[in-house]
């Protein structure tokens, strides 16, 4: 019986293999990482180089990764002391929301532009349901109340929410 011998694909930092899906799911060759703690460290160690690139950094190792579409989740949304919104992302920093930023993908999940408007996040739906915690009508307009502020949504999201509402109605 002859033996099949089968090689496996050779990486490079440059061709790693390693892909972030729209979803925002680690997988290497296709196949999805399992372990919350190794998720955690390339969410972690996850960078966006000053060519666009994405990069995980671990120790002195590192490869380029795929992405999809957005590199980061937004986990957390918080009012801020001075009524503010400040978003904690899945690589454990923490940024200001740039409202104008705000958008709903296709998936009508929204996401944000976050690394001083250069990569994508996508909100998770506990941070969703935070910042939607926050809306309120003021007149015939849709807010975000942060504390004492009132903040307005961006144009183009009351729209999507205004239709969105009548279609449901």
């Amino acid at each position: 019986m002859a033996e099949i011998i089968t090689r496996a694909r050779w990486h490079t930092r440059e061709d790693s293999g390693l892909a972030l899906d729209r979803q925002l799911r680690w997988t290497h060759d296709g196949l999805p990482f399992e372990h919350p703690k190794v998720i955690e460290l390339f969410n972690t160690s996850l960078q966006l180089e000053d060519d666009g690139r994405y990069v995980v950094r671990i120790g002195k190792d590192w490869a380029y990764v795929q992405v999809e579409d957005a590199a980061f989740e937004v986990r957390t949304v918080d009012v801020t002391d001075d009524g503010r919104l400040s978003i904690r992302l899945s690589d454990r920093t923490a940024t200001l929301l740039d409202l104008d930023s705000l958008e709903r993908d296709v998936d009508g999940v929204l996401t944000c532009r976050v690394k001083e408007g250069r990569a994508k996040a996508r909100f998770s739906r506990d941070a969703q349901f935070q910042l939607g915690s926050l809306l309120e009508m003021d007149g015939d307009q849709m807010v975000l109340r942060a504390g004492e502020s009132t903040l307005p949504l961006p144009r183009a999201l009351q729209e999507a929410l205004e239709s969105e509402g009548a279609a449901g109605a």
